[in-house]
Parts: C-alpha cells; structure tokens; sequence
C-alpha cells in the first residue's frame, strides 16, 4: 500500500487544486494525520504565499507548517539547473519528503502549476520527482479551449509520458471538460486507456471557472470604495459601458462586472438601478477606469444605499482594465470556503473514490531511483552508528571521503597511516577533520593494539606454518591490520583497495574472519545505479569461472543482498541464448545454476538461461521468454564468468554515466568491502555507508 499519491497535470490551470482538495477531504475521512507536500512553488514579485499551498492548509487545518510544505521556488530550481546541480535538487526534494511522510499517515504531493519557463520542462520535472520518488500519480488534463480530438489526444500524450519512465498512472481526471463533449471524451479514452488505469470526466462548471470580484480586486489591484461585504460576487461576465444608458442596458448579462471610466457616474447610477430591477441581470460589480471616481454627488447617494455591490477604481485606462480582467483565471483561496465546497463536491460526484482507494491499496512500486536508493543507503546507516576502518589513510580520496561521513555524522571512522602525515594532508586538503570522537588516526605498528592483534593472528593460524616473527610482519601490513581490528570488534566493517589489489583486500578477510555458515565462497556485487532505477550486478569482481554450484550461491547471495537494501530481486541467470535456444557447455552451466536456485529458494523469482537484453528490455523480454515473472524487469543480473561481468559493469557506467557502488562483498562472517584502484571520493563514501549498513546485521 502507498502512503502518498502524487498529483500532476501537463498544463497550466488544469484545475488539480480541485484534485488535491477532493483527495485530502477523502483520506482525512480514513487517516488521523493526512500531510501535504509541493516540491517547487510559484512566487511573484511580492512574495505572497503560494494558494495551492495556503489552501488546503488552511481549509483543512492540517498541522504541517507552510515552510515544511515546500522544498523550493520555481526561481531556485532554474537556478540549480542552469548550474547542473539537478541531483542535488532532487535530493533536498527526496529529503524534505521524507520528513512529512515520516510524520503523516499519507500524504498528498502536488506537482508544479505550469506558469514558470516551460510546459516541456515542467512536464519533466514532475515525471522526474514522481519517479524518485517512487509514488503513484492522479494525472489531471483541462478540455478548456479544445476539441474532444485535441483533449484525447493530449492525455495519452501525457500519460505516454509518465509510463516511459515507468511511473504508474492510478487515475486521470479529465477536466474542465465542455458538457457536450464530456460523452465522447469518456468514451474515446475509456477505449484506449489501460484498463487499470481509474477515468474520471468533470464537466466545466461556471461557478468553479470564474473568477469573483475578490480575485478581480486583488489582480486588478486599485481601491475598493463600495461593496466590502460583497466581494464573493462571482463574475460570470463583463461588459465596457462606453455607450449612452439605454443602449448599454441591453448589453448586461447574468452577474456581469461593468468596467467604464471614472467620470462616467450615469453609467454607476444605471448598474445599481439594474441591480435592483427585477427585470435586468445580477449585476456582480464595476470597475472604474483611468484614475477617475464619480463626482461627490453620486458618492454620497452610493454611500446612502444598502448593499452597493463591489466597486473598485483603477489606475489603468478601459482598454487595458478589460484586457486584464479577461486573462484572470480563477483559484480556489481560503478566502471563498463555499468554492471550496463546491469543488470537494465536485470531486465526489465525478470521482470513482471507492475505486481509487482500493487501487491505492493496492499499489506496489517497482524499482527504486539512484537518488531514493542512495537517500534510503544514508537513513539506515544513521539508524545504528558502526564504526569503520579505512586502511589507507595515504590517498587523498579515502581522507576527502572520511570528512564527509565526518560532517554527515553517519559513521565513527579509524584511518589506519602515520598520524602526522593524516593530519599534513588533511590541511593540504583544506579538510576539517578533528580527531577524537568519532575520528581515530592510528599507525599500526604504534598502536596499543599491535602485540595483541599479533598474538591473536599468530594462534589463528599457527597450523598454517606462521610464527610470531610472521606474524609481526604481516600485522604492519594495513590490510591485515584492519581485517584483525574487525575480528577482534574493535570495528564493525573495513573498506580497502583504493590503492591495494582485491588479493591484497580479502585474502586477510578470507583467513580469520572467514566465510559465514552455509556459505562456501565470497562473491561480490556492484550496486548499478542507472538514470532510473538500480540493479544489481554479481559477480563483478572476486569469482573467474565459478561452476554451476557456485553460480547459484553468487545468485542466492546477490538476491539476498538486493533485499537487505531494499531492490526486489528478480534474478536474471545470464548467457548468450535465451530459454531452450541455445546449447553448449557454458549455456548447460546456467541451465543447471538455474535449476538449482529453483531447488534452494523456491521463493526467488529467477530466469535462466536468458541474455542480457531479454532481461531488461520488457518487449525483448516479452518476445524470447513470454509469460516470465522475469524476463525484461530483471533487477538482479548474475553473469556467468568474471570476465563478462567486469567488463559489462565497466561498460554501463562508462558508457550511461551510471553510478557504480562496489564491489561489496558477500559471504563474509563480518563486512569487508573492496574499492576499485580508480574509485572516486563518491565511490569511498557510498562503500563506507553500505559496509555500515551490513554491520548491524552481521
């Protein structure tokens, strides 16, 4: 079950307010505490509150603060792209996200208004929160100004959009929709929408479209002289009164505003007149133009009479007054509750609410973003503080690396080197890393620990042919220094190889701290974060040609891992034919690896033999293998050799930018984990944060 849905519209005034207030009005009817979230917002110039925002907090009394509500204006997200800072962006998105969702027992997000650069760059940046995200989507369309052919067509346009980057689409709200063609619409779309996929059509409605002479006032702007009490008056339509009285008379309509310059007190007598007969139109209000006010007889007769509906004077000539007051486009505030109602009831009536409900209920997602895996990486290392040593406190990326877990406090760190060099490079670096706490620096040979690690390693493995002076020797050696303070638990986890060989990072692992039980070999994964989800690769990095046997371990294992870090495994068993196509030794090794997987965790989805591009590509996948839980949606990626792994995972990230996060090591007693020789700062601090993590199980 989802405890968010996400509200997003490909246009501008589509009318989603509607959709955000039907839907906080349904939950709160189901939950205790319903949050609200709008990632970016819309300032103008001075700065007022966002009325989506002020709207729903305000109406509903929702006890989220207005500064909680938002991560950042549409001006700081241009800002943030312009300088190629978009992950970081999305980041503060996730995070702030995760503190409402933390509080709430669901919240709603809405998406952008549309009324920023571009609708092509709103329309992505929506797709893109909703997908790290990993919410379900209400998409919400407008048929305001367009054919039923234009109005089908741009909703599965839209919709087409989302399900490109895999977002899942609940429902669509066609909105605003002109009542003649809210039959047609529903039936075109019914027909070609997925079927899961929940329609909803709501007819246009006036009273819902148009503004009223309180939106007018406060877009117009100018002083209101009469009508204070009146200023609900909701404006239907409006008329220039330039004409003498009893041809302007013919020309006003059902709640009507009257816009006419300042000196022309005949025309104000006339619409209160009007107002009055019961024989005219409801005359909403007047707006009076180029700086001018009736002459102080008429105000004084307006000031003598109850109820004068609104009037307000203007700066600005007719012409431009009128150009204005037809561009207004009417919102939902906090000020007009019975337009609120309305549209709640709006909402209820067009909206199959027991439909949505349940599709919420039921909705599961799938995958997982780079930028939402690595927020949940950070989360639970903070959850249960590990202390993990580095070995290499020679190279610049392992200190760069250590401040930062340093200021991002999620671990206590111990760097193994010559304290004074540390701390000579630290100050090269510009880096603040204050010792003690939950920073040690520690030279092997120096440290208190020295003659007991030596001791320890030398009865550990005695019967292997090492003697005391053996083992003084290998104790200075950071590795082995390291693997023994791990052992001995004077640290939770070690991570190494930014400037020593795989060899040289597990061989010491591998001879004390050993393999855990049931486990025969180590292996290894690589965390693929690709542009929008994350994979699992194994094994990349430890096995040459493992057999069949192990090939089934490496999957049980790498399944496993996935799971620990949140990824559904999906295990794809990988070869160069797909199903019964294919023969020979290598493809009879995966068939039996398969097989095995199948006997062990009958409760793993696998698929084997299958190649690569029927393992990721749904339509591939569909081709070579219908009918497979599989086959293109595979998460977890077993290859069969190390050479085909190594090089495919070098390939992906060299050739998609994807970020590679490992190898981490599977099947040992207690975490050590491999760096690459050509590993970035990044690469270090997510290894560190995964390593932690696979402490507090270990």
């Amino acid at each position: 079950m989802t405890k968010t849905i996400f509200i997003a519209s490909a246009e501008p005034y589509s009318g989603k307010s509607l959709v955000a207030l039907g839907l906080v009005n349904m939950l709160l009817s189901k939950a205790q505490k319903v949050g609200y979230f709008k990632p970016v917002i819309n300032t103008g110039p001075d700065n007022r509150l966002d009325p989506h925002i002020d709207t729903v907090l305000r109406y509903f009394q929702l006890p989220v603060a207005y500064d909680d509500a938002y991560a950042y204006t549409g001006a700081e997200v241009l800002r943030l792209i312009e300088t190629e800072r978009q992950g970081e962006m999305i980041d503060t998105i996730i995070r702030r996200y995760k503190q409402l969702e933390d509080q709430y027992d669901f919240t709603v997000v809405e998406g952008t208004d549309f009324v920023g650069q571009g609708t092509a760059f709103e329309f992505d940046l929506n797709v893109t929160i909703a997908k790290n995200l990993g919410v379900p989507v209400v998409l919400v369309t407008s048929g305001e100004g367009k054919t039923t052919a234009q109005m089908v067509s741009g909703t599965l346009t839209a919709l087409r959009g989302f399900e490109a980057r895999e977002v899942q689409v609940l429902a669509i709200v066609a909105n605003k929709v002109r009542p003649e063609q809210a039959l047609d619409v529903q039936q075109l779309l019914r027909a070609q929408l997925p079927h899961e996929v929940i329609l909803s059509v709501i007819p246009e409605d006036k009273a819902l479209l148009n503004p009223t002479m309180q939106e007018i006032h406060e877009n117009l702007g100018g002083q209101l002289l009469f009508g204070q009490e009146l200023l609900g008056n909701q404006v239907d339509n409006f008329v220039t009164g330039a004409m003498q009285v009893p041809n302007f008379l013919n020309y006003l309509k059902d709640n009507v505003v009257i816009v006419t310059p300042g000196d022309r007190g005949d025309i104000v007598i006339c619409a209160m007149q009007a107002n009055m007969s019961a024989n005219y139109p409801k005359v909403a209000g007047v707006v009076l133009t180029a700086g001018w006010e009736p002459e102080e007889p008429i105000l004084r007769l307006l000031r003598g009479l109850q109820g004068v509906m609104p009037i307000i004077a203007v700066q600005t000539g007719t012409f431009e007054t009128s150009a204005r007051l037809g561009a207004i486009k009417s919102r939902l505030s906090p000020n007009n509750p019975k337009k609120i109602q309305l549209a709640i009831r709006t909402f209820e009536r067009y909206v199959d609410v027991r439909a949505l409900d349940e599709r919420m209920v039921a909705f599961k997602p799938e995958g997982i973003t780079p930028h939402m895996f690595q927020y949940r990486l950070l989360q639970w290392a903070k959850r249960q503080r590990r202390h993990i040593v580095l070995p290499e406190g020679n190279d610049d990326r392992i200190l760069r690396a250590a401040a930062h877990l340093l200021q991002q406090d999620i671990v206590d760190l111990t760097i193994l080197g010559n304290p004074t060099e540390v701390a000579a490079s630290a100050k090269r670096l510009g880096l603040s890393m204050p010792l003690g706490g939950h920073l040690r620096v520690i030279d092997p040979v120096h440290s208190e620990y020295y003659d007991d690690y030596v001791q320890t390693f030398y009865e550990l493995r005695q019967s292997k042919g090492v003697n005391l002076d053996m083992a003084r020797d290998l104790m200075r050696d950071v590795s082995y220094f390291g693997s023994m303070m791990v052992f001995k638990g004077h640290a939770d986890g070690m991570v190494s190889g930014a400037v020593h060989t795989t060899q040289h990072t597990i061989r010491p692992a591998l001879q004390f701290i050993k393999t855990k039980p049931g486990i025969s070999l180590v292996s290894s994964v690589f965390f693929m974060c690709l542009p929008d989800r994350v994979v699992v690769f194994g094994d990349c990095a430890v096995n040459p040609n493992p057999t069949a046997e192990q090939l089934a371990e490496i999957a049980i294992s790498s399944a496993e891992s996935g799971m620990r870090f949140g990824i559904e495994p999906r295990i794809a068993m990988l070869s160069y034919s797909s199903g019964t196509s294919g023969e020979g030794a290598e493809v009879d090794k995966v068939r039996r690896a398969t097989e095995l997987v199948r006997q062990l965790r009958p409760d793993l989805k696998v698929e084997g033999p299958i190649q690569y591009d029927a393992a990721v590509d749904p339509i591939v996948g569909n081709q070579k293998l219908p009918g497979s839980e599989v086959a293109g949606q595979a998460s977890v990626l077993i290859f069969p050799d190390l050479n085909t792994g190594n090089n495919t995972y070098k390939a992906v990230q060299r050739e998609t930018g994807a970020l590679a996060i490992g190898p981490v090591l599977q099947g040992l007693n207690k975490p050590v984990n491999d760096l690459s020789r050509g590993c970035t700062v990044d690469d270090v601090f997510n290894t560190v944060v995964i390593t932690a993590i696979q402490s507090q199980s270990a």
